[in-house]
């Protein structure tokens, strides 16, 4: 039995005529009349009764066109499935992400993959750099978001999509803060709320080699892994730090953000979209495709303090 067999069928079972049965298929009557027979052979029942104008289901016929049409459904909802997931549009896929993909990439990005693709489901986790790369090697995770530069070597394939720069964050009632402009060689002697080495490498590298590119070494007195706390440190007056300037609408509280005059390439950081190198799924070029179809970049801009 074929799917042919069933269309045919079905078409025939609706109309019960074999020249519409035939135009509705786009097929000559003789070859869907062969189809009714080959399939009331394989059954070894007949389905219609067979007038000079007309057809007329048999009661084999009338109980065999329900599961027939199902089975069509059945088909073309396999087709369709199917498709859909070579092209990426069907499935799901599991992202673990930083906490800084949440100020600026994600809500103005993901609302349009939500539009494009919404049969597709996000599994969404936070983790750190460290642990986004381990569960993409792993396969625990499907893609990653993670902070770029990476300052470790990878066998993963790595996409940019966000373009930031770091800027200092103070208590806001910090000297340093009645200026409007710093250098890095300002924050010589402050104590550092530094991110941490083990589980926020690239962000403790690119802060530590900045600083030492003006001249000093960071007295770090605390270490932290998301931007969010680090902020909160800051505020308590724990420190100073730097962070992207892509934090400072969401997390500008009782803090005071100034931009740094320098103008060194080691202040340059972002996001990325790893993956593994020899992985190729619709379902990541998709999400890679909107994430970065405009990338993100941060534009200098006044110095923003909250009260």
């Amino acid at each position: 039995m074929e799917l042919r067999q069933l269309r045919h069928f079905v078409a025939l079972a609706e109309t019960l005529n074999f020249s519409r049965a035939a135009e509705r298929m786009h097929i000559a009557q003789p070859p869907l009349s062969i189809s009714i027979r080959k399939l009331e052979g394989e059954l070894g029942v007949q389905l219609f009764d067979r007038g000079p104008r007309h057809a007329a289901l048999t009661p084999a016929g009338h109980m065999a066109l329900a599961p027939a049409r199902a089975a069509l459904a059945a088909a073309d909802e396999t087709t369709r499935i199917a498709r859909s997931t070579a092209a990426g549009e069907f499935g799901v896929l599991r992202v673990a992400f930083v906490g800084g993909a949440t100020f600026r990439l994600f809500p103005q990005r993901l609302p349009e993959f939500r539009r494009l693709y919404p049969a597709v489901e996000l599994e969404l986790s936070e983790a750190t750099t460290v642990q986004v790369l381990d569960k993409v090697r792993s396969g625990a995770i499907d893609v990653g978001i993670v902070r770029h530069p990476v300052a470790q070597a990878t066998d993963l394939a790595v996409h940019e999509l966000e373009r930031d720069r770091l800027v200092a964050v103070l208590p806001a009632d910090h000297p340093l803060a009645r200026k409007d402009r710093l250098r890095l060689k300002d924050l010589e002697g402050e104590d550092f709320v530094l991110y941490s080495a083990s589980q926020a490498p690239s962000m403790h590298a690119i802060v530590s080699l900045a600083c030492r590119h003006a001249g000093f070494s960071p007295r770090v007195t605390q270490e932290a892994v998301q931007i969010q706390t680090i902020i909160s440190l800051v505020q308590s007056g724990l420190g100073i730090s730097l962070v992207p300037t892509s934090c400072q609408e969401s997390l500008g509280q009782r803090v005071a953000f100034r931009e740094l005059a320098d103008r060194e390439p080691l202040l340059r950081v972002g996001l990325a979209l790893v993956a593994g190198a020899t992985r190729e799924q619709p379902l990541i070029r998709n999400l890679l495709n909107v994430l970065a179809a405009s990338p993100v970049s941060t534009q200098p801009r006044a110095p923003k303090e909250t009260p």
